[in-house]
């Protein structure tokens, strides 16, 4: 028995599938979907999952494996770069499975697990960020006091509670049943609800947070900036040296959060305001909005490639395979 989607009559066809042909009067979805269509969408989602992963696990590789890049902060972006891989690994199948078939033929587990990744590992991506914020803020704003505030301790408790806080809520749109019933009837109207109830604790809070962060870091970096200018001591050039890689650091990280913004911002948007319209919005649109919001693990990796040569040359040592030979001389001439 093929599954039914009651929708309003004026929706064409493509607004409710790209690829699916439905039954102008009862919009029932046949199994003929077209061939070329699902294959094009198969290859570039896979491809964007394939990039993903393989640029996440280079910067994970290259903090692990090179002893110079182990600090508080990378340690951070490590974390980071393990949620996007995790994103590659296991919302980007799922992702794929959902956007081509659109649920229909999935039993009702698919669209939880599905769910339950997609809002854990989201989660995890913007804790991240936040802490990352928090600890630009010591390094920029209390350079005195930083290394004694931000060290492995502290590091690995903003991770753990990063990554806590992720699952339980990931875990806890579950198990609150706001994804129940079955699929097929109401999987997308589901993942709605479940996405505007968790998106102010997991999106909209941090993010408030870490914008007023990055403010007073701005503010603070313009005001050591104005000093510096004003320094032509000897003693303070060293101190100056510092403070600019602090804020070159800050300005990446800033970066990072800002395409995080850019790739995020419409989704929840969308989902917010979704209630308060008239109309439904058509799934191309959610799942194009979607595909968005993941392509954000795919970037970071190139950002780092971008802002930092050590990074870029530990990416060239890794695909060359050169850290088979101890060789660290390159990276740390660059």
């Amino acid at each position: 028995m093929e599954p039914e989607l009651t929708v309003n009559e004026t929706f064409t066809v493509s607004d409710i599938h790209l690829c699916y042909e439905s039954d102008n009067a009862s919009y029932i979805f046949t199994s003929n979907p077209s061939i070329i269509c699902v294959l094009l969408l198969y290859i570039l989602l896979g491809s964007l999952s394939v990039v993903t992963i393989c640029g996440n696990l280079l910067v994970i590789i290259s903090i692990i494996y090179f002893k110079q890049l182990h600090t508080p902060t990378n340690y951070l972006i490590l974390s980071l770069a393990v949620a996007d891989l995790l994103v590659g690994v296991l919302v980007f199948p799922f992702s794929m499975a959902f956007t081509v078939t659109s649920c229909w033929y999935h039993e009702d587990i698919f669209c939880k697990v599905r769910g339950s990744f997609d809002v854990t590992l989201s989660t995890a991506s913007i804790l991240n960020l936040c802490c990352i914020s928090i600890d630009r803020y010591y390094a920029v704003c209390q350079p005195l006091t930083y290394k004694s505030k931000i060290n492995d301790r502290v590091i690995l408790i903003m991770i753990l509670v990063s990554w806590g806080l992720a699952a339980l809520i990931g875990i806890g749109i579950i198990i609150a049943g706001f994804n129940q019933g079955k699929c097929e009837e109401s999987c997308l109207i589901d993942a709605l609800i479940s996405t505007t109830l968790a998106c102010i604790f997991s999106f909209y809070i941090p993010v408030i947070i870490m914008l007023c962060i990055y403010l007073k870091i701005f503010l603070v970096a313009q005001k050591q900036a104005n000093s510096i200018q004003s320094t032509t001591c000897q003693s303070n050039k060293s101190g100056a040296t510092v403070s600019k890689m602090e804020r070159k650091a800050t300005k990446t990280l800033a970066t990072v959060l800002g395409v995080f913004l850019l790739c995020w911002t419409p989704y929840f948007l969308c989902i917010v305001f979704q209630p308060l319209t008239y109309s439904i919005t058509p799934i191309a649109v959610i799942e194009t909005l979607n595909w968005l919001t993941l392509s954000n693990s795919m970037l970071n990796p190139f950002i780092y490639a971008f802002f930092y040569s050590w990074f870029r040359s530990a990416f060239r040592m890794i695909i060359s395979g050169k850290i088979f030979q101890g060789d660290f001389l390159t990276l740390l001439a660059e």
